[in-house]
């Protein structure tokens, strides 16, 4: 298992434990106009309900070691600031990577400081030796994070298309554990 918190500078990610929602949808709620264009969830606008299940089923993924989910704080805000995991969608050695940013919280770092810190853990886990950011073409600000951070571009195909700004291409940036050497 990764560490429960992973520190970032001023960003923290903390694992799910129950008892996130209240922050969750608030952070969902201002921001889902911003994630609408490139998040499949984000097509209508989550409920608590919907965003107390995604919790509860964070907290059993990590049990079992299926996912592990993250929230993201800044040291400026008691609020959530952004959320993000390690998935097993891939292959057995590879990890997927993904995060999004509150629409206040954007242009500052956040989401290149996790992804750091999650390439380091998903990295350091046994039996994997390679992590991907996926996103499609059109999302430029995703893109690039793991360009900043040194990933490569190890791939480009047609997807198909699950949110109203995609292109359906899909850039697969990847590190391994031979090559990873995190820039900020």
């Amino acid at each position: 298992m990764p560490p429960p918190v992973l520190s970032a500078g001023a960003v923290s990610l903390v694992r799910y434990r129950g008892g996130e929602t209240p922050l969750l949808l608030a952070a969902v709620s201002e921001s889902v106009e911003h994630l609408r264009p490139w998040m499949p969830w984000a097509a209508t606008e989550p409920t608590f309900e919907d965003l107390d299940e995604f919790v509860s089923r964070s907290v059993s993924q990590w049990a079992s070691g299926e996912e592990f989910n993250y929230w993201f704080s800044h040291d400026a805000s008691p609020e959530l600031v952004g959320g993000g995991g390690l998935h097993r969608r891939i292959r057995g050695g590879t990890l997927e990577i993904g995060y999004w940013v509150h629409a206040g919280w954007t242009r500052r770092g956040i989401a290149t400081a996790a992804a750091a810190a999650l390439t380091s853990a998903g990295l350091a886990l046994p039996g994997v030796d390679r992590v991907e950011i996926r996103c499609d073409e059109a999302n430029r600000a995703s893109a690039a994070v793991p360009a900043r951070l040194g990933y490569r571009l190890d791939e480009v195909f047609d997807d198909p298309i699950t949110a109203p700004g995609e292109t359906g291409r899909c850039m697969v940036w990847a590190a391994d554990t031979a090559s990873w050497a995190p820039r900020t």
